[in-house]
Order: C-alpha cells, then structure tokens, then sequence
C-alpha cells in the first residue's frame, strides 16, 4: 500500500508538470469504476463515456487544484457525478418501454420506433473490468438493469447521492462536499430515493437468480434458449417463459405482458419466416444474446439486438431486446457473422 501510495504521489507530480502519461497512468485503476458510474447515473452506456470524457479531461486541467485533503478517488469522482449531474440537464431521462404505458395487443401492430426518445442502453459486462474499491455493492448486481432503470426515476441529485453513499461507499460528509450540499439534505435525500428504488425493485437479485441455478442447469436454459431461437421453435422458447413473462423491445413503445401474448406476438413477427443466428454473451450482470438476421440477398447473418434475459428461478420472466444497429461495437462483436458465425 506504502509503495502505491508513493508512485501516485510520484505520478501526481509528473501529471502537475504537463506529463500526459503520466495522467493517464494515474487515472488508470479508476477508469471502470468512473465509467461503471457514469452509467448508473445517466443509463447510457455511450453518454456515460462522453461523461467520463468530460470528467477526465476537467480533472488533467483542474489538477493544480486538487488540493490532496481528500483522495483522488473522492475527487476524481466528485468531478465525474458533476459531469453527469451537467448532461442530464441536457439530454432526456432514460427510460423502458413501460414507463409509457400500458402492455399492448399482440395482435396489432407495433408502434413505430421512438428513435428520438431517451432510452436506457445496455451495459457489456466487459466494461466492468477493473475494481472499483469501497464499492458496496456487487459490481454486476450494481449494473442490473431494473436497478439502473429504478435510478432513472430518480431526481438528478438524489440519484447521486444514493449512488454515492450505498454503490460507492462514501460517507455522508463526503457526498454533502461533493454536491455542496448540507449532511442534512444529503440524509433527506438518501432516504427518499430509498423509497422510490426499493418500490421498483425485485425481490431477488440477478446475481442471486444465478446463483441460485447450477452451472449444468444454466448452460441448458442457455442452449435451449439458442436453439429455440434458431429453429424458430416458438414452442420451446415460450417453454422457457414465466406465466407472467414480459418482453420490451426499445425503441419500440410496444410491449406485452404474459406468456400468451408473448407467445401471440412471437409467432407473429420475429419467428415467422425469418432466420436467426444468437450468440451467447453478458451485460448488466444478465445472461444476454446477441442476435442477427439474415439478409435474404446476400446469405449473411447481420446485427440486429442485443437481448437482456431476467431469470426467476430457472425460467425467464422478462426480455429487452435493445434494437439497435450500431450497439454491437458496445460488445466488441462483428457487425456481419458469416455461416459458420465467425465475423464476415
């Protein structure tokens, strides 16, 4: 610890000195947690980098008047809350498709895509390598969707002050400096948005979901999950449905609620006469697949969504599959399979 110490102290001087290396060396071990921040306040994973951009680079210019009475972690993320408290006075708050109204018919059409709306993203779990220390929570449990998606509901400051003291571990004191606000706003504000998270809440965790499921039974649901899919096999994959199963579609309003109209609305549109290839992978702490479409012209399979499954037990009780044409470079995957799935 004495010679970490040492060697940022070293760094910090070479930094104040105009060495952007070393800056980037001394950011470096703050890099995922700052941006796993980022995230949770502003449910973006793209804006969450243009907020850490902007935290970075006020922090290379502001270095001069970091003043070491805290530690840089305190004031790197101080600096990064501030950045995301900035953006979300300018951009619109992030939500699913059931914050709009109620589940739709699955006999009737979708809506058209609301491109314009502010929709909460997906987060790659490759993002989160790295620690991030005094962090309370689990890393992934802390990036679950229906918390992220719980926070957006929250008031801008309480959002932050939540995440700061119960994800970050920071005390009171140290929340009250980084807002400039008093211990006693800081405590109102904690407990209110306690309230309005743990309304939306599950009762169970995704990372205790999986937990809960063995690796043989999880590899299984996974497979068949795939194979369904695939196959275009409605039956087998409403197999895999919760009686209460819900499937949202952003950027689509539409959504549907129950196995049956999840069911009706499967076999209606993405499983009739189309052709998919679904690979597994992982984001916000769920099981997650990345799904293309085949182009009838030309034989490749191209990027279409990226799909977050929420396990109760060993079934899947809600589906969000992200439309998004450009979301495969969040996971480092190709935009183009060829038959044999390697990248085209």
């Amino acid at each position: 610890m004495r010679g970490d110490l040492v060697a940022e102290t070293d760094l910090l001087a070479a930094a104040r000195d105009g060495d952007s290396d070393a800056y980037a060396a001394l950011v470096a071990p703050h890099r995922a947690g700052l941006h796993a921040h980022c995230y949770r306040m502003l449910g973006s994973t793209p804006d969450a980098e243009d907020a850490l951009q902007e935290a970075l680079l006020r922090a290379w210019r502001g270095l001069d008047r970091f003043a070491e009475r805290s530690s840089l972690r305190t004031w790197l993320y101080r600096i990064a809350t501030n950045a995301c408290l900035t953006l979300i006075e300018r951009r619109p708050a992030r939500v699913l498709p059931v914050d709009f109204g109620p589940a739709g018919d699955p006999h009737g059409e979708l809506d058209v895509p609301l491109v314009e709306a502010g929709w909460l993203g997906p987060y790659p779990d490759g993002t989160l390598a790295g620690h991030e220390p005094g962090a309370r929570f689990e890393q992934r449990e802390a990036v679950e969707l229906a918390f992220v998606a719980a926070l957006q509901h929250l008031p801008a400051r309480q959002r932050a002050v939540l995440i700061m003291r119960e994800v970050l571990g920071f005390s009171g004191a140290e929340v009250a400096e980084a807002l400039e606000m008093s211990p006693e706003a800081v405590y109102s504000a904690l407990q209110r948005a306690h309230r309005t998270v743990d309304e939306r809440l599950p009762e169970q965790s995704q990372q205790a979901a999986l937990r809960a499921v063995d690796d043989e039974r999880l590899r299984t649901l996974v497979n068949r999950y795939v194979e369904a899919w695939e196959r275009a096999d409605v039956g087998a994959l409403v197999d895999l449905l919760t009686e209460d199963a819900v499937i949202t579609m952003p950027p689509y309003r539409t959504w549907y609620a129950g196995r049956d109209d999840v069911l009706a609305f499967l076999a209606k549109t993405p499983l009739r006469g189309k052709r998919w290839k679904v690979l597994p992978c992982t984001a916000n702490g769920h099981l997650a697949f990345a799904h293309y479409l085949v182009d009838d012209d030309t034989g490749a399979y191209v990027w279409h969504s990226v799909e977050l499954v929420t396990l109760r037990d060993d079934r899947v009780c809600e589906i969000v599959a992200f439309i998004d044409p450009e979301s495969y470079r969040l996971f480092g995957l190709p935009a183009v399979l060829t038959e044999d799935r390697s990248a085209g």
